[in-house]
């Protein structure tokens, strides 16, 4: 069972969250759910993204055993291990969260910067 101290004491929980907190690590997961993809692909897929960061991005995540890299002629692709596809349904659940209460963050925000 999980509780609250969990969180802080546990490493696992700690991985977790350090995955999910690094903005491109979610985003290039969620790009890779359709199936495999070229680095070029991607970055037009994704949009804001510099090659290198995009190519730490992959490193990270293939370290992680979130993504395999398999060489091809020409080049590379990229594809979700099946524990990489286990973050798509937090992901997505995070994307609906901010959906539905994204105008109230950007509220709180305004009215703190309003206040400094």
């Amino acid at each position: 069972m999980t509780t609250t101290n969990d969180f802080l004491a546990d490493c696992r929980a700690r991985l977790a969250f350090d995955l999910l907190s690094n903005t491109w690590n979610a985003v290039v997961l969620w790009s890779l759910r359709d199936g495999p993809r070229r680095p070029v692909e991607l970055r037009e897929r994704i949009g804001g993204i510099s090659a290198k960061v995009l190519t730490e991005t992959l490193r990270r995540l293939q370290y992680h055993g979130l993504v395999e890299r398999h060489p091809q002629r020409p080049g590379v692709a990229y594809e979700l291990t099946a524990l990489g596809r286990t973050l798509l349904a937090p992901i997505d659940a995070f994307g609906a969260w901010a959906f539905e209460h994204g105008d109230e963050v950007l509220t709180a925000q305004e009215a703190a910067e309003g206040r400094s």
